[in-house]
């Protein structure tokens, strides 16, 4: 505390300090630190020691509790009013001690009210507090105050700083209770101390807010969830989607890195679509939602804190460059929660049955009931077991008794499903059924299973108890083609394959052997046989010269056991008949290991395949020859005769085709041929067949199509990651190898090769790592030398199976901790130089130095520092500087020279007012009869000795002139005589001041004595002796400014003139222009003075060398004038009243320099000059007039130019129209590049109403000229009176003639000239616009056209058609607007929305980019509604709460009411008007001299009664009542 009291509303500080918080048993309250705050109006104001008075009402205190009955403190009473309508306010209970002596405890304790979040537009409680300063002075001003937050050493005091300035001052020793102390917390001030608050807004509470927004939560009611993203600007699209963020998710964060943008699109739970440009830093709001958008200039962050108010997808905008990187987190809601459900019915309807409870997934955002499917999603739901209750517990009539339900806990399980096996499929293939029986049984604790009623069952879905089975096609037949004829002449045999395709597209078993094609049939070749020498068979010669070899499917060992056959040995014999001989294992394959085991032969189901078979490659060659052993063998054929098993029972057929030996690029394969049993058309062993009958080996092409590109890949790299997952990478290339005989091979592009491309990296070591200390970077050492410390952060960290790393505590990682601290800097620090204090000044009066004195210091390893000699710090550069001093003025000392602060600007009087302040040293031009005051500031010189002339002559006072004694020379009402050169005199310094009057025709002259030889304007210093004296030019050419202040007054007029033009227009034109032209007149009638710098004017003077009569310099003027409007409101307030510390400066006001920079980037309507011209008839053949005036043409001239000027930002584009319609162009009427209009040769089918608009995305304003012909009726081309000119022949004729006369060499000059574009030929969507490009010759006005040849030496030829229209053909489209319940905005009124999108012509929703150059229909509106008629209702003050001093201050309450029923509601309706304060000061009176012994507070007998005088405090504010104690 500071002295004195703090009050704050309704409350008065008096009381007890108190060492130690207690927490009360009651309520929640709590006890706490600081000074005791009792309200007033609980207070009674009589002694409590004086018993005849009355006591005190009975029902405003609550009974006596027993621990209160034990002490001498009497009932705690009722609780306040809370500090505080919304945001968190704190209440009080007091409590009196019925002892006269000092009680134990406390008599106040404190409790948390008004925990409802306040309107968004309700403004910070803080802020409010800074702001109720606005309206006292400090340090002599007032200043708009803003609050300071997060003060970590006091935050409860109530610091603001003055807008604008760096002023930071403490205003109030303590902040209103419920202020929080830190704007992220809930912790909130109370009697000035800082108290904890927790999200169960209890005070003292340490319960915090989980990551999902849950008081005192665990944090599973919400997955983090982590992600990347990587542009693919070489995918061609624009724009795509990184992320789609559900409805109430919270603490998102974003990071983009690299050239592109992000925006936000949102999608409510109704469905309805808003989208968000994100183009600039600052806070955004999209559905209930804030979201704060940083755009740096290599990223873009985004943060929303949350709770999301819908779905928001957020998408990246492709920009040129490289591929953006975005990184995101945000903490998802989980929506779908298991809720329990009620009792089933019960068991039994007697005796003492069991009913249970079930879980059902619940959907939050839609509030139904969802399948379970939803709620297993999210390992982090559990199911909450089923609840068992006893029910029905009334002895049955024939029972003698009930039965014990057992705990749930010790009963037997649940009632649960139990299926049967699913019967076979009524179909092998082509689509079958199966069933099965699902019923609901029980299992009691002995294990025994019985049927039970299904509704036990019923909490957890049914099992179905049919399905289809086998539904793919069943197996066919497919033929080939047949093979040649195996002779070449007579009659043979051929054969084909003919296969058994599945579904799949497989050879495999299963179609019906009865309906199989046949694969040989005899064949008859055309040619006649001779009889050969051979007696073999011409079926038996090998025509093929390969064998056809016999082929097995390979078997693999699987995870059954199976009987694995290998490869057949080489054959016994090389010739003849032999046999082979291969082995055969009983295997399985062990699936943890991958590694296969033999077993024995038992353990593998199915018959043993054949482990010896015969076999024959070729005959033996004896001594009889090869052809006598084929015939000794059909001997013994022929002996042993024909056997049935052989010949017909068994036979050769083909059985499909072997694999094709290439994938591509051309390939054979082979049939295979095997043994079958024509009875079972099952494969026999080959020695049952003949083998002289085994037909011949037929090959056939396979694969015959190029080989495409293809994908080629390498080796997987070693893991990057031991845990937690790693990447695994591999090289994939696209290649081609253009032939199957070629090793060379191509890579080629990847767009070459069909998708999918195999990918090139993979997880790997997808578990959990194990808890790890993850260590920072060290970081600074705290001293740079003599030994210091540097610290680092040292974290226990899991990186989790899915990438992301989760921060446990330190328990969780190994108990030895890296350490977090280390010594650095040992090495010794040299000694250095220290600047010890500044030296005496060298003189005793009159201007001497000081010089820094410095010492050399060392420190020691003890960190002390000792001082060493100056030999040690040689190395190092001494520290010198010198200041001046001056301890006093010497006798006989020269004073230092006067000087004037004078200011080179220009006053130009706007409109007439009562009082200017001006400043010399520069011109005004001012009214009569305006009252003005010149000040003369000065440096050195007192200012009641200032002397004032006027040219050059003393100046004395007059009836209306006089000087003040603080040196200003004041004018009564200015007149014409006024006018002249003033001169400031202050010792030897002089300076001096134009002074005008505007409608005066006085042109001002150097006076007489002034003039020197030579001819030169030389001024000498008026009032000292002329001879021998040196004199000075005039600083200030008299008349140098008057002609672009003639040329500004002159605009000033036309300006103002232009409402009055506009009422002689047409009424169909009037209206719009007039307001445009109001609303500038009113920008220009508000402004008193235009104030600038002589170097501006200067510069315009500068830039024009034809002088201020040429386009260039009404431009200039013009842009003069615009610039010095903008700095109307600081110019005018401050001219009529300068600030204080003016004469101080030596610059200056800010207010006197024109903000050239702002006026450029301000926005402004678009506004018409008007120039005054007089109306009649003009000598000139070429007439020039500003459009607003009316023409009048008497006489026929070779042209007219209607001028029109526009000023605004953005530019303005000008566009003409006639009698209310489009003007159309022609030969005679153009536009020129200014967008003025020229008329050439003006006739009566020209007369009529020309309008000139001027439009930008502001607005627009419009100016109009009547033209009429007042000429003769005649047609003849005389050039007198009457106007022939309407006849072209006329025209050519006159335009000749005046050619003739004043067009003569270089003045008839060749050019192009170009018409206006024509209207464009589509809306939207893309068109073209065309215009007429001619050469022209001759001078303006009298020019012909020529051929185009003739102007290629006048440059490029301008084109004669462009596009336009590019933008898409979108456009705005509305829903209908919502109920009338917005927020209140005035009498009645509140706010209603719609929504506005973007939508093409096929009313599909488009980005809003689409349509940006439309204008965009409002999505907000005011509508009327009987729920806004509000009003604040003020009460009535109370009594100030000090009598004198600058602590005192009153009270009111203040409520937002309706106006009809009185009803009171929420503040924030009524923001739509300035809330009255609801506290003022009071009393702020001296408090009588220091010597007085007075009270200065009304409470002053209680604090005698209370003997808290004691206390200096409450002594200095009572001295009269506490002056006895």
């Amino acid at each position: 505390m500071t002295g004195g009291f703090m009050w704050t509303t309704g409350l008065v500080l008096l009381a007890v300090c108190v060492k130690v918080a207690v927490w009360a048993s009651d309520g929640g309250a709590v006890f706490i630190r600081e000074y005791t705050l009792i309200r007033r109006d609980h207070l009674p104001e009589e002694p409590l020691h004086d018993v005849s008075q009355k006591p005190e009402d009975p029902n405003s205190r609550t009974a006596r509790s027993e621990e209160d009955r034990d002490t001498l403190w009497d009932a705690w009473g009722s609780w306040s009013e809370c500090s505080r309508t919304c945001g968190g306010g704190a209440s009080y209970s007091l409590r009196r001690c019925l002892s006269s002596k000092t009680c134990e405890g406390q008599n106040i304790k404190y409790r948390t009210c008004s925990n409802v979040d306040c309107p968004p537009d309700a403004g910070d409680f803080r802020a409010q507090q800074c702001s109720a300063h606005a309206d006292v002075h400090y340090q002599g001003q007032y200043h708009e105050w803003l609050p300071v937050y997060n003060d970590p050493e006091n935050p409860c005091t109530l610091k603001c700083k003055a807008k604008g300035l760096g002023l930071v001052v403490e205003l109030a020793p303590k902040v209103l209770d419920g202020t929080r102390c830190y704007t992220e917390s809930l912790d909130m001030c109370i009697s000035g101390v800082c108290q904890i608050v927790g999200c169960d807004h209890e005070l003292g509470s340490t319960v915090k807010e989980d990551n999902c927004g849950v008081c005192n939560g665990d944090g599973s009611s919400c997955r983090l969830v982590r992600g990347h993203y990587k542009s693919q600007h070489a995918s061609g699209k624009t724009e795509d989607t990184i992320v789609v963020i559900p409805y109430k998710s919270r603490h998102v964060r974003l990071v983009l890195k690299g050239p592109d943008h992000l925006y936000v699109e949102s999608k409510t739970l109704e469905g309805v679509k808003d989208e968000l440009v994100l183009d600039k830093t600052g806070q955004y709001h999209l559905e209930n939602t804030t979201l704060d958008f940083q755009k740096l200039s290599d990223k873009e962050v985004l943060r929303i804190t949350g709770p999301l108010g819908a779905d928001l997808t957020v998408k990246v905008q492709f920009a040129s460059g490289a591929d953006s990187v975005v990184q995101y987190i945000y903490y998802q809601p989980i929506i779908h929660r298991w809720r329990e459900t009620d009792f089933f019915p019960c068991s039994v309807t007697c005796g003492g049955g069991y009913q249970l409870t079930s879980a059902e997934c619940f959907d939050l955002r839609s509030g139904r009931v969802v399948v379970d499917q939803y709620c297993h999603y999210y390992p982090e739901n559990v199911k909450p077991k089923p609840k068992l209750q006893e029910c029905n517990m009334e002895p049955c009539l024939a029972s003698d008794g009930y039965k014990q339900i057992m705990p749930y806990d010790l009963y037997h399980p649940l009632p649960r499903w139990e299926s049967s096996p699913w019967t076979a499929c009524s179909t092998s293939c082509g689509g079958g059924i199966q069933s099965r029986s699902v019923s609901c049984v029980e299992e009691d604790m002995q294990g025994v299973i019985t049927l039970t009623e299904e509704w036990k069952c019923l909490y957890s879905p049914k099992t179905a108890i049919l399905q289809p089975c086998n539904t793919f096609d069943c197996p066919t037949w497919l033929a080939q083609e047949w093979s040649p004829c195996t002779v070449t002449c007579g009659q043979g045999l051929r054969y084909r394959v003919v296969l058994c395709i599945d579904h799949r597209g497989l050879h495999a078993g299963g179609c019906n052997p009865t309906t199989k094609p046949h694969i040989k049939e005899e064949c008859l070749v055309t040619v006649p046989c001779y009889k050969s020498i051979d007696t073999l068979p011409v079926e038996a010669k090998p025509v093929w010269h390969k064998q056809a070899i016999e082929l097995e499917e390979e078997i693999s060992v699987t995870e059954e056991p199976t009987f694995i056959p290998g490869r057949w040995q080489p054959c016994s014999r090389t010739c003849g008949a032999g046999t082979q001989q291969r082995t055969v294992k009983c295997q399985v394959l062990l699936s943890f290991s991958q590694t296969v085991a033999d077993l024995p032969d038992d353990e593998c189901e199915g018959v043993k395949p054949a482990t010896s078979q015969p076999c024959y490659r070729t005959p033996c060659s004896g001594v009889l020859g090869k052809g006598k052993e084929r015939e000794k063998e059909e001997e013994v054929e022929e002996e042993r005769g024909p056997t049935p098993e052989r010949e017909e029972l068994h036979d050769w057929e083909y059985e499909g085709f072997t694999e094709c030996s290439e994938s591509c690029g051309g390939g054979v394969q082979e049939a295979v041929v095997i043994c079958l049993n024509k009875q079972t058309r099952e494969a026999a062993d080959q020695s049952l067949c003949v083998s002289t009958r085994r037909p011949p080996q037929l090959l056939q092409d396979c694969k015959a199509q190029p080989c495409p590109p293809r994908w080629e890949t390498g080796e997987w790299s070693s893991c990057s990651a031991t845990c937690g997952v790693g990447l695994m990478t591999r090289t994939v290339a696209c290649t081609h190898r253009p032939s199957r005989d070629s090793n060379r091979t191509r890579v080629l592009r990847d767009e070459d090769c069909q998708n999918p491309k195999p990918s090139p990296v993979q997880a790997c070591n997808r578990f959990d790592c194990p808890p790890m200390w993850d260590t920072g970077d060290w970081r600074q050492c705290s001293q740079s030398c003599s030994g210091g410390y540097q610290s680092r952060q040292v974290l226990c960290k899991q990186r989790l199976a899915d990438g992301s790393i989760l921060e446990l505590p330190d328990t969780f990682c190994p108990s030895k901790s890296p350490a977090n601290q280390q010594p650095c800097a040992k090495q010794e620090c040299p000694p250095q130089w220290v600047t010890t204090g500044w030296s005496q000044c060298s003189v005793t009066c009159g201007k001497g130095i000081q010089r820094l004195q410095a010492v050399c210091r060392k420190q020691g390893e003890d960190g002390g520092h000792s001082i060493v000699e100056p030999e040690n710090c040689s190395l190092m550069a001494q520290p010198t500087r010198i200041r001046p001093c001056s301890l006093r003025l010497c006798e006989n000392s020269v004073k230092p020279y006067p000087t004037i602060l004078a200011q080179r600007k220009v006053y130009i009087q706007w409109r007439k007012g009562k009082k200017l302040h001006l400043v010399v040293g520069g011109y005004a031009y001012l009214f009569p009869w305006t009252t003005v005051v010149l000040r003369c500031p000065t440096r050195h010189f007192r200012k009641s000795h200032i002397r004032w002339l006027k040219e050059g002559k003393p100046l004395f006072s007059l009836s209306h002139l006089s000087i003040t004694s603080l040196g200003y020379l004041k004018i009564q009402q200015v007149r014409a005589s006024d006018a002249g050169i003033y001169t400031c005199v202050a010792g030897q310094a002089k300076e001096h001041f134009v002074l005008q009057i505007i409608g005066s025709k006085q042109k001002l002259s150097v006076p007489e004595p002034w003039l020197l030889t030579g001819g030169q304007q030389k001024v000498g210093l008026p009032g000292v002796a002329s001879t021998g004296e040196r004199s000075q030019e005039l600083p200030i050419p008299l008349n140098q400014y008057d002609n672009i202040v003639e040329h500004l007054l002159e605009l000033k007029s036309s300006l103002q003139d232009e409402e009055d033009i506009a009422d002689k227009t047409h009424s169909s034109e009037k209206n719009r222009s007039t307001l445009r032209v109001e609303k500038t007149n009113s920008e220009l009638s508000s402004l008193l003075v235009l104030t600038t710098d002589t170097h501006r004017l200067d510069e315009i003077m500068h830039n024009l060398s034809e002088g201020l009569g040429g386009p260039r310099g009404e431009q200039l003027i013009a842009q003069l004038l615009s610039e010095l409007t903008m700095t109307q409101g600081e110019t005018n307030e401050s001219t009529l009243h300068p600030p204080e510390s003016a004469e101080s400066s030596t610059q200056g006001p800010l207010l006197y320099k024109p903000n050239i920079q702002a006026h450029a980037s301000r926005p402004r309507n678009p506004v018409i000059i008007q120039r005054p011209r007089k109306v009649g008839v003009v000598p000139s053949p070429e007439m020039i007039v500003h459009v607003g005036l009316p023409v009048l043409l008497q006489k026929p001239i070779a042209s007219l130019e209607l001028r029109c000027e526009a000023l605004g930002s953005p530019e303005p584009s000008l566009t003409w129209t006639k009698n209310g319609e489009v003007l159309q162009y022609n030969s005679r009427v153009g536009l020129l590049p200014t967008g003025s209009l020229r008329i050439q040769s003006p006739s009566k089918v020209d007369e009529g109403l020309y309008t000139c608009t001027a439009r930008n995305s502001l607005g627009s304003t419009s100016l109009t000229s009547l033209l009429h012909m007042t000429g003769g009726k005649g047609r003849n081309c005389v050039q007198g009176n009457s106007m022939g000119a309407s006849d072209p022949v006329c025209s050519e004729r006159i335009n000749g003639s005046q050619s003739a006369e004043l067009c003569h060499g270089q003045a008839c000059p060749l050019r192009w000239r170009v018409d206006p574009w024509s209207p464009c030929s589509s809306s939207c969507g893309g068109g073209s616009q065309t215009r007429s490009v001619r050469c022209m010759k001759g001078p303006e006005g009298r020019s012909r056209e020529v051929e185009s040849h003739h102007c290629l030496g006048m440059g490029r030829r301008p084109s004669d058609t462009r596009l336009c229209n590019l933008l898409p053909c979108a456009r705005w489209t509305t829903t209908h607007w919502g109920l009338c319940h917005g927020q209140c905005v005035g009498p009645s009124l509140a706010t209603q929305h719609r929504h506005v999108y973007c939508q093409d012509t096929n009313a599909t929703k488009v980005p809003s980019r689409m349509c940006s150059g439309l204008q965009r229909p409002s999505s907000l509106k005011n509508c009327s509604t009987e729920a806004c008629a509000l009003h604040w209702r003020v009460g009535p003050w109370t009594q100030c709460t000090a009598t004198c001093g600058r602590h005192g201050f009153q009270s009111r309450q203040v409520t937002c009411t309706h106006r009809r029923t009185g009803k009171a509601t929420r503040e924030h309706h009524c923001m739509w008007r300035p809330r009255p304060p609801s506290w003022q000061r009071c009393n702020i009176l001296s408090c009588g001299r220091a010597g007085e012994c007075q009270d200065s507070t009304r409470y002053c007998e209680k604090v005698r009664q209370l003997e808290l005088c004691p206390l200096p405090q409450f002594k200095s504010r009572c001295c009269h009542s506490c002056r006895n104690t």
